[in-house]
């Protein structure tokens, strides 16, 4: 079992509203590359996504409910079909997205009881709250060459070092994929 984040960041480290949904002066940073830069299988998931098991927070949850399901294509039929796990103390519903189901403890707690392989999608704070608890096997990130120099870093500036070892380096359209093992 491996748990693995998958982020959308920019050259500066900034993971926050890269659809620009949050309505942020810089928001919508990863879509002013085109469509084709965010569409399909970017993060190299494959048979993990048909094996595994995702885990988001109820923000990622609320906004992939509403865009995920409506899509037909093959990559969206694998993220439609996934089990997902959501953590939240306020969402109670999760019939707007087929496999879902709310957790019943926190992040870490999930992912110490789960065999399958974990995927994390944006969901800083379930992100967080796993590297708190060095949880954290892989990060593959789509490294965007555009700078915000404000807005919500993966690794904060107060977090302890974290090193890593560089597992592959792509460029994929306007971004680069990295993938980063601990």
């Amino acid at each position: 079992m491996s748990v693995i984040v998958i982020q959308f960041v920019t050259l500066d480290g900034i993971v926050s509203d890269p659809d620009g949904s949050a309505g942020s002066p810089n928001g919508g940073w990863a879509f002013r590359h085109g469509p084709e830069a965010v569409t399909g299988d970017k993060f190299q998931l494959g048979g993990t996504l048909d094996n595994g098991v995702m885990l988001l927070g109820r923000r990622t949850w609320d906004l992939f409910s509403r865009l995920w399901p409506g899509r037909d294509d093959p990559f969206s039929a694998r993220m439609n079909a996934v089990p997902k796990l959501v953590v939240s103390r306020t969402l109670t519903d999760t019939s707007a997205w087929s496999n879902s189901r709310l957790t019943d403890g926190g992040p870490a707690e999930t992912v110490k009881r789960e065999h399958r392989d974990v995927i994390i999608a944006g969901s800083l704070s379930v992100v967080r709250a796993l590297m708190a608890e060095d949880l954290v096997d892989e990060y593959r990130l789509l490294t965007f060459p555009t700078v915000t120099g404000t807005g919500e870093r993966l690794f904060p500036a107060s977090a302890p070092p974290t090193h890593l070892e560089c597992l592959s380096a792509e460029l994929v359209g306007a971004a680069v994929l990295t993938r980063y093992a601990r």
